[in-house]
């Protein structure tokens, strides 16, 4: 893969190539995604959805939204600092073509601020949930009208695969969706493949799938404009990452290590003695101990070792990026960047403190409990409503709830596979709030 191709500015729709050197220097092209992310309705509704804690009362736990905030911030300091090292060894790329390396910032920033965009409510326990519905739940039903690559795209069903729908698919009026560059597409891409073959190797790109079959023409079209390397065959579509995307990956790897183990302190789930604990290897070069021992609230003597521990991690990621920048290239590099680390002990063990502290704790664990019942609940109301209605079998109760959905997801004329995946991208648009204000509605709890 060669660097020219991977910075492309093109959008869905265009038939001129779109140059760097001539764009406007006041709001380049990648600072336009990032700008059409953050006014989208999808990055909006992350405003009340679950990052570790579901329905959190504090004003303190992350959510979706502002965890995205936090990676993307840390996405665009990987970027720039990777970008300056890049423009040193690739000269050309600004010489001749007009990048700095605040695009690669802007591109890996935008990507990051876009990576949880797909992701249900409840946490990661939505994307089982609605698996389970098709799995072992009512929506087995529909397993013999599926082809077997549909059906896994809705037993997996996927947060990466589904942001990626929301980002590029075709809307009435609106083609290519937010119409990003495909560059911050590519970037963006975790999981350049489809549902199936499942693992079929080792690879850190082959840990899921990033498309849904409904939009393999889009991704193939990203794909090919950005010079990604093909790994898979002509009937099981599987790509190499864009190269950027091992920094957005990055990023979000260093804020759930280190900001997820700060909201377990703050939430009295772990205690604060473990903060230096768990830390000083990763600060110890930084910290000055006068300036912390100085700091009389518990939330600043965190904060100060949060920001220490993820410069010292940005620095370490932006080391072996461009240490292995020739196998991420050539698509060997089979591992996510934090894998590589020389804290990786310390990260594991940091996240397994937080597994059984936070994430396993009681609160956490009751309400991913009732979001599996609140999504099968709400999946089971509006599928049998869109399925009868293409059936011609609508009962008013079924037009009833159909008249509550957005008109985008009301289309009963599509095949049913593309009416079953508009109905989870829809479960998977809505805010915890919401989900348990609809699931209040159609049982009855609530006028």
């Amino acid at each position: 893969m060669n660097w020219e191709q991977l910075l492309s500015l093109k959008r869905h729709g265009d038939t001129n190539k779109r140059l760097r050197s001539e764009q406007d220097e006041t709001r380049l092209g990648f600072d336009v995604d990032y700008d059409r992310i953050i006014f989208s309705s999808a990055f909006r509704s992350l405003q009340d959805k679950t990052q570790v804690v579901p329905l959190s009362k504090t004003d303190f736990v992350h959510t979706r939204l502002t965890h995205s905030l936090e990676v993307s911030v840390v996405g665009r300091s990987l970027g720039r600092l990777a970008g300056k090292q890049l423009l040193e060894r690739h000269p050309h790329l600004k010489e001749v073509h007009g990048y700095t390396f605040s695009d690669f910032g802007a591109i890996v920033a935008a990507a990051a601020l876009a990576h949880d965009i797909g992701n249900p409510p409840f946490g990661h326990s939505g994307e089982k949930s609605i698996g389970e519905y098709f799995k072992t739940g009512n929506g087995k039903r529909y397993r013999a009208q599926l082809t077997e690559k549909e059906y896994q795209d809705i037993v997996d069903f996927e947060g990466n695969a589904n942001g990626f729908k929301l980002l590029a698919q075709d809307r009435p009026g609106a083609p290519g969706g937010l119409r990003l560059s495909y560059a911050t597409l590519g970037a963006f891409m975790k999981y350049p493949k489809e549902s199936l073959p499942k693992r079929p190797t080792q690879h850190i790109a082959d840990k899921k799938f990033g498309f849904f079959q409904a939009d393999k023409h889009t991704f193939a079209q990203v794909a090919g404009e950005l010079g990604l390397l093909q790994r898979g065959t002509a009937d099981d579509i599987s790509f190499c990452r864009h190269p950027l995307t091992y920094l957005v990956e990055a990023a979000d790897d260093i804020c759930y290590t280190i900001i997820d183990f700060e909201d377990g302190i703050n939430l009295g789930l772990i205690g604060e003695e473990y903060a230096l604990e768990y830390l000083i290897k990763l600060v110890k070069d930084s910290i000055n101990i006068k300036k912390y021992h100085a700091l009389q609230f518990m939330e600043d003597r965190l904060s100060y070792l949060r920001a220490l521990a993820i410069n010292t991690l940005i620095r370490d990621a932006v080391t072996l990026f461009m240490e292995h920048e020739d196998a991420i290239l050539n698509g060997g590099f089979d591992v996510g960047l934090m894998e590589k680390s020389r804290f990786k002990a310390q990260i594991k063990d940091i996240i397994s403190l937080s597994v059984d502290k936070v994430y396993q704790a009681n609160e956490v664990v009751e309400k991913e409990i009732a979001g599996y019942k609140i999504i099968a609940d709400i999946l089971d109301v509006y599928l049998d409503a869109l399925v009868h209605h293409k059936r011609g079998e609508a009962s008013n109760y079924h037009q009833l709830m159909l008249s509550t959905l957005p008109g985008f997801y009301r289309n009963t004329e599509a095949s049913l596979y593309h009416i079953i995946l508009n109905t989870c991208s829809y479960v998977a648009s809505l805010s915890d709030g919401a989900a348990v204000h609809i699931h209040n509605k159609i049982k009855g709890n609530q006028l």
